[in-house]
């Protein structure tokens, strides 16, 4: 057979009829080694680049092997086309076909050749002997791959990198090699296959490739890795920003400045820091100083990452309480200093095994009406998903007739539409119109609060203050000079802080005022004067009471406004706040009470007995023996009025009692039936109460309840702990929630339902700080979501910065940086 001459080269040239060689490829491309700079001066071996020089071919009948067939001079076109630089790209560019052969072998060009090595390989027989295929081939035949299924050899690189034009060859075909006795001749088998001129293109085709793989040289590979560090470096710069902003937000710092252009000296915050860290991040000063509509700092992405940032912790919060199922809501408004009404919105929910009030969003109350504020309500839970018809538990107000009107307020527009979200009025709210109507009930408690008062007005003005400071460092010069604090109208619980100053600080009050009636000075020496006159021993006593007195309710409030308290324990709390009062209406504790007031007498040098003088009987009853007084307070010999102890001390226990008193609620008796400290622990009749308001499987419940009694039983029995408060008992009864799944639910219903409003107010606190006189033109959504982040600050900080930018970039329209 006559071979056509020629390198591998020729597979690229087509001759016209006339004679005259037409290229498709540029004119400098001549062989595959001109294909690499490096070879236009010297040859390379195939190892290399250039392929060696094929060999004649002659018959392979006995080898079960057809060599190519003639070709004359009039090639045909190849099927190549395009600008292609080497063969491997040639070879890439043919339509794609899986290759022939079985299904133990290669079947893409990435997968490699498969050289199995057993054992045993099957023999055969050929001739007089039976003769196998052996492992060892494949140390001097690296494209060889061997067919367990068929026993037969094949060539990788023929059946994946052979040119379009090839001859067949029995290596590429489905049957393969298996003459194992000509396998290793001189002049057939492996040896002559290597030799062939369409293996030595598809070796040096596979050689391409592998260089292209291994060091990465490719054009699409050189790009991606371009786009890869252009991405990696505009991710970096975002999430530095991001940082900036949360920084910013978490610490309730103001963002912009008044001016923010280049040549301005205080651009703000943002800005200010951006920069500093510019100064120490080439990557940050390079973004900074490059194209101008690609910062990323103007206040609409500030916004946008803000909104970004917030979402993210929404989200996680969200999860959380679709996790519980069952929560309940919290709202409270206020005015902020844009005079603009702000509501507040909680959500109180039971996860991982802790009670948590996460805080949602502040919203601009467009109306303050119940129709307005409760389809915000609505619209906000609406917003993340929460499904408020089924799962919505209960609604902590205020106490406003607006939030808890029966007819037409907040709580009953919102339970008409979900049925189990039954009102609860804020317990801190309650404990404070205790103390409101305690004390206005009697005149002599009305008198001593407006006297402290009208000490702190006096000491509050600008000459006396500065006495009142040198009063201080004198008598307590190993002390901070400390200031009387004003009574607030509100928290009435806080006044305990004006009580228990004044008492410290009385013999100093008491000096600056006789300093001050002594001098010449007018209205000041007259106020003086009247004020010095009314400091006397029922004021100490007074004094001491209200010590006492409100340094357990403030205890008791500060406990109702924990976000983990549950409705169980604020009952119990508020239980043993009357017996505690209760206990100090009998003589021991008033004997106590009185020695403490006499130590204050005599520390201040005011006179534990009053003077008084006899009253004088009406002229009516000269002629009658009186046997008693009428409309006079008799006093004890000390002078204070015992029966004035007693009275706010009764004024007290009934305001608490009418107050906080609901055992007729059939809700707060099943609460108190899943409370161990409770008397109905685990009582069936209010339980069951409870679980038909809420509708649960009742026989269900019923064998749950005798199933949980006689678990518990058995802890008892080996001396193992019970649990002691509601939260404790649902953290029991968590490892047992699939087989009692109604008696948990119950309880996460019990121990979901809003105490007080306190995490509203908490809320407002950090409103005050985000939204000062210097920042009274933020924008609501602004607002809200730096709100989020503010209160939400531990969530915030554990982000994953990583997951911002993909949020962001997903989210982001306008993007003219890379970030995916």
């Amino acid at each position: 057979m006559k071979r056509q001459g020629g390198r591998i080269d020729s597979f690229f040239i087509k001759r016209s009829k006339s004679g005259t060689d037409q290229t498709g490829f540029s004119s400098d491309i001549s062989s595959p080694g001109s294909l690499c700079p490096e070879n236009s001066h010297e040859k390379e071996s195939l190892a290399n680049t250039n392929p060696p020089s094929p060999v004649p071919s002659k018959e392979e009948s006995e080898n079960t092997e057809s060599s190519a067939p003639d070709q004359d001079d009039d090639e045909p076109e190849g099927a190549i086309a395009g600008d292609t630089t080497d063969l491997f790209s040639a070879v890439s560019s043919t339509p794609f076909a899986f290759p022939k052969g079985p299904s133990d072998i290669s079947k893409s060009k990435e997968q490699g050749p498969v050289q199995p090595s057993l054992t045993n390989f099957p023999r055969t027989q050929h001739g007089t002997r039976k003769r196998t295929f052996h492992s060892s081939w494949y140390k001097d035949y690296s494209w060889l791959e061997y067919s367990v299924i068929k026993d037969s050899s094949y060539c990788f690189a023929c059946r994946h990198f052979s040119l379009p034009n090839a001859p067949d060859s029995v290596f590429a075909s489905h049957s393969g090699f298996s003459n194992w006795k000509k396998a290793l001749s001189k002049e057939s088998g492996f040896k002559l296959h290597s030799k062939l001129e369409h293996h030595v293109n598809a070796m040096y085709a596979w050689s391409q490739y592998k260089r292209a793989n291994e060091g990465n040289t490719t054009m699409l590979n050189s790009i991606n890795t371009n786009r890869k560090k252009v991405v990696e470096e505009n991710r970096y710069y975002i999430k530095t920003i991001a940082d900036v902003l949360l920084l910013t937000a978490t610490q309730n710092i103001a963002q912009r400045g008044h001016r923010e252009s280049g040549d301005s000296r205080n651009k703000g915050n943002f800005l200010a820091i951006l920069d500093e860290i510019a100064k120490h991040d080439q990557l940050i000063e390079k973004k900074l100083r490059g194209c101008a509509n690609a910062k990323y700092t103007s206040h609409q992405i500030q916004n946008e990452i803000l909104q970004g940032l917030a979402e993210m912790v929404q989200t996680e919060i969200i999860k959380e309480v679709k996790e519980c199922e069952v929560f309940s809501v919290i709202a409270d408004e206020t005015k902020d200093l844009q005079k603009k009404e702000q509501m507040s919105l909680v959500v109180r929910y039971y996860y991982n095994g802790v009670i948590h009030e996460s805080f949602l969003c502040f919203q601009a109350a467009e109306s303050l009406n119940a129709a307005g504020l409760s389809a915000m309500i609505i619209s906000c839970l609406e917003k993340h998903g929460l499904d408020y018809r089924n799962n919505l538990v209960g609604q902590g107000y205020d106490g406003a007739s607006v939030m808890s009107g029966k007819h037409s307020g907040v709580s009953a527009r919102i339970q008409s539409n979900a049925r189990f979200a039954f009102y609860v009025h804020c317990n801190a709210h309650c404990l404070n119109l205790v103390l409101v109507d305690a004390t206005k009930a009697v005149p002599e408690v009305v008198d001593f609060f407006a006297l402290l008062q009208q000490l702190h007005n006096f000491v509050s003005g600008s000459y006396v203050h500065l006495r009142w400071l040198d009063v201080q460092k004198e008598l307590y010069p190993a002390e901070q000079p400390r200031e009387l604090q004003a009574l607030s109208d509100t928290r009435w619980a806080c006044r305990y802080t004006a009580c228990r100053t004044m008492r410290d600080r009385l013999p100093a009050v008491l000096r600056l005022l006789q300093d001050i009636a002594l001098e010449r000075n007018g209205e000041r020496t007259v106020e003086a004067r009247g004020l010095l006159l009314q400091i006397d021993i029922q004021f100490l006593g007074l004094l001491v009471t209200f010590c006492k007195v409100l340094g357990d309710a403030k205890c008791l409030s500060d406990m109702l406004q924990s976000s983990t308290l549950d409705l169980a324990r604020a009952v119990d709390l508020v239980g043993a706040l009357i017996d505690t009062f209760q206990d100090y209406r009998n003589e021991k504790y008033f004997d106590e009470l009185w020695k403490e007031v006499e130590e204050l007498a005599e520390k201040s040098k005011i006179s534990v007995k009053i003077d008084r003088r006899n009253p004088r009987l009406s002229s009516k009853f000269l002629d009658s023996l009186v046997m008693s007084t009428i409309g006079q307070r008799k006093c004890d010999d000390e002078g204070f009025p015992r029966p004035l102890f007693n009275q706010v001390l009764d004024c007290l226990i009934a305001e608490l009692k009418r107050r906080f008193s609901k055992k007729n609620c059939e809700i707060m008796q099943g609460v108190q039936s899943l409370n161990p400290k409770s008397a109905t622990f685990l009582n069936e009749e209010p339980l069951i109460a409870f679980g038909h308001i809420f509708e649960s499987d009742l026989d269900d419940l019923k064998h749950e309840v005798h199933q949980i009694r006689r678990l518990l039983d058995q802890r008892i029995k080996s001396d193992l702990g019970t649990p002691s408060t509601l939260l404790d008992f649902i953290l029991f009864l968590e490892p047992y929630k699939e087989v009692l799944h109604e008696l948990f639910r119950l309880c996460k219903i019990a121990v979901v339902s809003p105490v007080s409003t306190a995490s509203c107010e908490r809320s407002f606190s950090a409103l005050k700080l985000i939204k000062s006189y210097l920042r009274t033109t933020m924008a609501d959504a602004r607002l809200s979501h730096i709100g989020t982040l503010s209160i939400e600050s531990r969530r915030a900080r554990g982000l994953n910065m990583d997951d911002f930018v993909t949020y962001f970039a997903s989210s982001h329209n306008n993007r003219r940086i890379l970030l995916l």
